[in-house]
């Protein structure tokens, strides 16, 4: 069962890697949903890394091209990754509920604000730059 439908129009911000990326979080996001609670834990430490990641790739093209929003930006991720690891703590003890409901009732509408909003806005500001700097 899907939770979040990857529609090109909604998502795609026209930054390869960071398309790319959030592809593969909607991917994850999907098959965490459908888990069984055997394969939740694995799945669910996968989607924290994965999300590490993510942002680390985020953080360092704001520094790279002087985003004007770092500051706020990283925060919202470091709120995210704060909220997974306080999860991942009830996951790794056998509560598989308190994640599936994170995953399923919190992650979802948070990506989709997150990227029509803070994500939207490093996007544009990276095709300004990447045009004005000859880059792709």
């Amino acid at each position: 069962m899907s939770i979040i439908k990857w529609d090109d129009a909604s998502f795609l911000l026209g930054i390869t890697s960071m398309d790319d990326t959030h592809r593969q979080f909607v991917s994850l996001l999907n098959d965490l949903s459908s888990a069984d609670n055997n394969d939740f834990a694995d799945l669910f430490d996968q989607l924290i890394e994965h999300t590490r990641q993510h942002f680390q790739r985020e953080e360092a093209l704001m520094t790279e091209y002087h985003f004007p929003a770092y500051a706020e930006h990283k925060d919202e991720h470091q709120r995210v990754l704060g909220e997974l690891d306080q999860f991942k703590k009830r996951v790794d003890k056998g509560l598989i509920a308190f994640g599936r409901n994170y995953i399923k009732d919190r992650m979802p509408e948070w990506f989709r604000l997150h990227a029509a909003s803070m994500d939207s806005a490093l996007a544009a500001h990276l095709k300004n730059n990447m045009l004005a700097s000859g880059g792709s």
